[in-house]
């Protein structure tokens, strides 16, 4: 009778202990994968919305606001899985020039402890910089494609040749 008590204690203990490591790891790799999601989707919504009409006449980076939350918005509903969590998606701050962005994912858990989901926030503030400034040369050599010098400068290199 002893060891049939232990036995039935052993697999006892060792069933709660796969269902603890099983609720610890959804919550550790969910909020890591949100983060990395949340992450990816705000780079290339940002590298999505860059202003090239904007860029090519001032040399410098602008990005469109409804551009940047309708692709934020797309590439984020297509990243995630088919979970049954809850997102709430905010953008608190989206400013066009210079190009920074704060963008806050408020996820619900699947499971509930008393009635009560976990909730857990993600947020993330990126700025898209370039480390290129505009000067007057190339701006008059974008315009003309052929400068002074006798070779043609395109607008995707649009730097000075030395």
């Amino acid at each position: 009778m002893n060891k049939a008590m232990l036995t039935v204690g052993i697999i006892m203990l060792s069933a709660m202990a796969v269902l603890l490591i099983n609720i610890v790891s959804d919550y550790t790799t969910g909020s890591e994968l949100d983060y990395y999601l949340l992450k990816e989707t705000t780079e290339a919504a940002m590298y999505d919305a860059i202003d090239e009409d904007y860029y090519e006449d001032n040399g410098l980076l602008r990005i469109d606001k409804e551009k940047f939350a309708e692709n934020f918005l797309l590439r984020f509903a297509a990243g995630i899985d088919n979970s049954n969590k809850t997102y709430t998606i905010g953008f608190y701050d989206i400013n066009e020039t210079p190009p920074k962005v704060s963008v806050k994912v408020d996820t619900d858990t699947t499971l509930s402890f008393n009635q009560q989901q976990q909730h857990f926030s993600t947020t993330i503030d990126a700025i898209l910089e370039n480390d290129y400034q505009h000067d007057e040369y190339v701006k008059k050599v974008l315009r003309d494609p052929k400068s002074d010098e006798g070779y043609p400068i395109t607008r995707s290199s649009g730097r000075k040749r030395n």
